[in-house]
């Protein structure tokens, strides 16, 4: 995956600011470039940055999405409790209605989640407020 030309402009947070990057290690992204940059592709919209939890990974492990266990044919080594990474914005959102979300970093979270999600609803488990 890569981006195309049109998607190089900067990419902004839901604060207004350049994106800055979520994690490099591991290496997340939909287009794994760090970022939670979005695009026509990116069907998941994963444009929330979060710092996942031991609850949100079981959460999602519940719902079938195992993002603890390695998957080395992927080059996945599999998240553990502390990591950062570019979650889908629904993801997120069913996470929050049932307890169960990870805290969010607003720097690197695309503002395209507000499509989806009140700024004031992602600020609430903000670790970067200040």
């Amino acid at each position: 995956m890569s981006r195309t030309e049109s998607q190089l402009a900067p990419s902004l947070n839901v604060l207004g600011e350049a994106l800055k990057p979520c994690s490099n290690t591991p290496l997340t992204g939909f287009f794994r470039d760090g970022c939670c940059n979005t695009g026509p592709q990116d069907v998941g919209k994963h444009t929330v940055c979060v710092q996942v939890t031991k609850e949100f990974l079981a959460f999602s492990q519940y719902l079938g999405n195992d993002l603890s266990t390695p998957r080395p044919e992927y080059g996945f080594a599999g998240l553990v409790p502390g990591d950062r990474w570019c979650l889908c914005v629904d993801r997120w959102v069913q996470a929050h209605a049932e307890h169960a979300a990870p805290h969010v970093i607003l720097e690197s979270t695309h503002q395209q989640a507000l499509e989806t999600v009140p700024f004031e609803t992602l600020r609430k488990l903000a670790l970067d407020v200040n």
